[in-house]
């Protein structure tokens, strides 16, 4: 990465707060909610709300960006009104208020990531197997802070979260400023109509595996934190669990530029389900062992970082030029948007009437026929699909 063109550092930084802002919220929020004496199904609802807005609104701002050229300039605009939704929750903990302050927030905070992804590959040019190079830098955000707040809580308390959260949206504000729109080659050539690309049946066999794959991660990203409190885990402990995780992730990404050019994206995908599958089945029945929860956030590596690298590269070849942004849109409305919402809303309204071995079993279960999808309706042309 020393290409003097590529803003690396300025790239990584944005990454960096990013994901420590997810490295709070993911695991806590849900935990922040509940010391709201809020119910598993209210819990759900406002967490599904958090990803229910990247249906719409990531496609919405990147459409605005593609017809711009100015990708940053959205960034810009809703990393700074995210942060003055965000500034709402401090004002009542009311169930309907918290729910308008996280829609009106995540349609802005939502702005964000897709743009970035882009803008980060078209700086990479051809060189877009090293994006695991940059994106590492926010899977360590998260490492750090995951540790130093999981750490805190026992502590200070759980009033903490939403503090932190917002305190980290400033620093992804500052960093939006730091980094300017890549030069973008386009073909006069090139068909500017997303459904051309959308109808193209690889594409709807590798956005339903993204679906499913992230509806998977309903349980996971709602109710693990809880789940592991039941069972007497320390903040501390459940910190450190997370942060496993993604330092597993990390050392995934590391070595993720020589994975991507020697085996085909469809192989890659399918070791990604499979271990995905086992991860959630261990979870479910094995909570009380340490050692086997260890192991079992040791395959976010795949559940993770191996499917979300080869997702983006893949989203990466089948929307080029002015479609970048909108693919990339695509990409997170259908996956963490719809399937996100979806698997939180399901394991919400099921998760006080059927034990999580059932709950975690069936996500296993999407998984699997996530895997079956790639095995039987994609196709091995490297150069454009799966």
């Amino acid at each position: 990465m020393s290409d003097s063109k590529i803003p690396y550092w300025r790239l990584s930084g944005f990454y960096w707060f990013y994901f420590a802002s997810l490295g709070v919220v993911v695991p806590f929020w849900s935990l922040y909610l509940q010391s709201l004496s809020f119910n598993a199904k209210e819990i759900s609802e406002l967490m599904a709300i958090l990803m229910g807005t990247k249906i719409v609104a990531p496609y919405i701002w990147s459409w605005i960006a593609d017809h711009t050229g100015h990708c940053m300039k959205i960034i810009r605009l809703g990393s700074v009104v995210s942060v003055i939704m965000f500034a709402g929750v401090f004002v009542s903990s009311n169930f309907w208020w918290l729910a308008l302050v996280m829609l009106l927030f995540s349609f802005f905070w939502n702005a964000t990531l897709p743009q970035f992804e882009a803008n980060t590959m078209n700086y990479l040019g051809v060189d877009t197997h090293k994006y695991s190079v940059v994106r590492l830098w926010g899977s360590l955000g998260f490492v750090v802070a995951v540790i130093v707040i999981g750490s805190l809580l026992d502590d200070i308390g759980y009033q903490l979260v939403p503090i932190s959260i917002f305190v980290l949206y400033v620093f992804i504000t500052v960093f939006s400023y730091m980094v300017k729109d890549a030069k973008q080659e386009v073909s006069i050539t090139q068909n500017t109509f997303i459904l051309v690309a959308l109808k193209k049946p690889h594409v709807i066999a590798l956005l339903a595996i993204c679906f499913l794959m992230q509806m998977s991660h309903g349980p996971y990203y709602t109710f693990y934190s809880i789940y592991l409190k039941e069972f007497a885990y320390s903040s501390t402990t459940l910190g450190w669990l997370w942060a496993l995780g993604v330092i597993a992730e990390i050392v995934l990404f590391i070595f993720m530029h020589r994975l991507m050019p020697k085996y085909s994206p469809r192989f890659l995908m399918m070791v990604a389900l499979l271990l995905t599958s086992i991860r959630w089945l261990m979870i479910g029945f094995f909570v009380e062992n340490l050692s086997m929860i260890i192991i079992a956030q040791c395959l976010h590596a795949a559940s993770f970082g191996l499917y979300h690298a080869v997702a983006i590269e893949l989203i990466h070849r089948n929307f080029k030029g002015k479609l970048q942004g909108r693919g990339q849109a695509v990409y997170s409305a259908v996956s963490f948007g719809a399937g996100g919402a979806i698997g939180a809303l399901i394991s919400g309204a099921y998760w006080e009437v059927y034990s999580p071995q059932i709950i975690f079993s069936v996500a296993a279960l999407i998984s699997i026929i996530a895997l079956l999808i790639t095995f039987k309706f994609t196709k091995l042309d490297e150069k454009v699909v799966l």
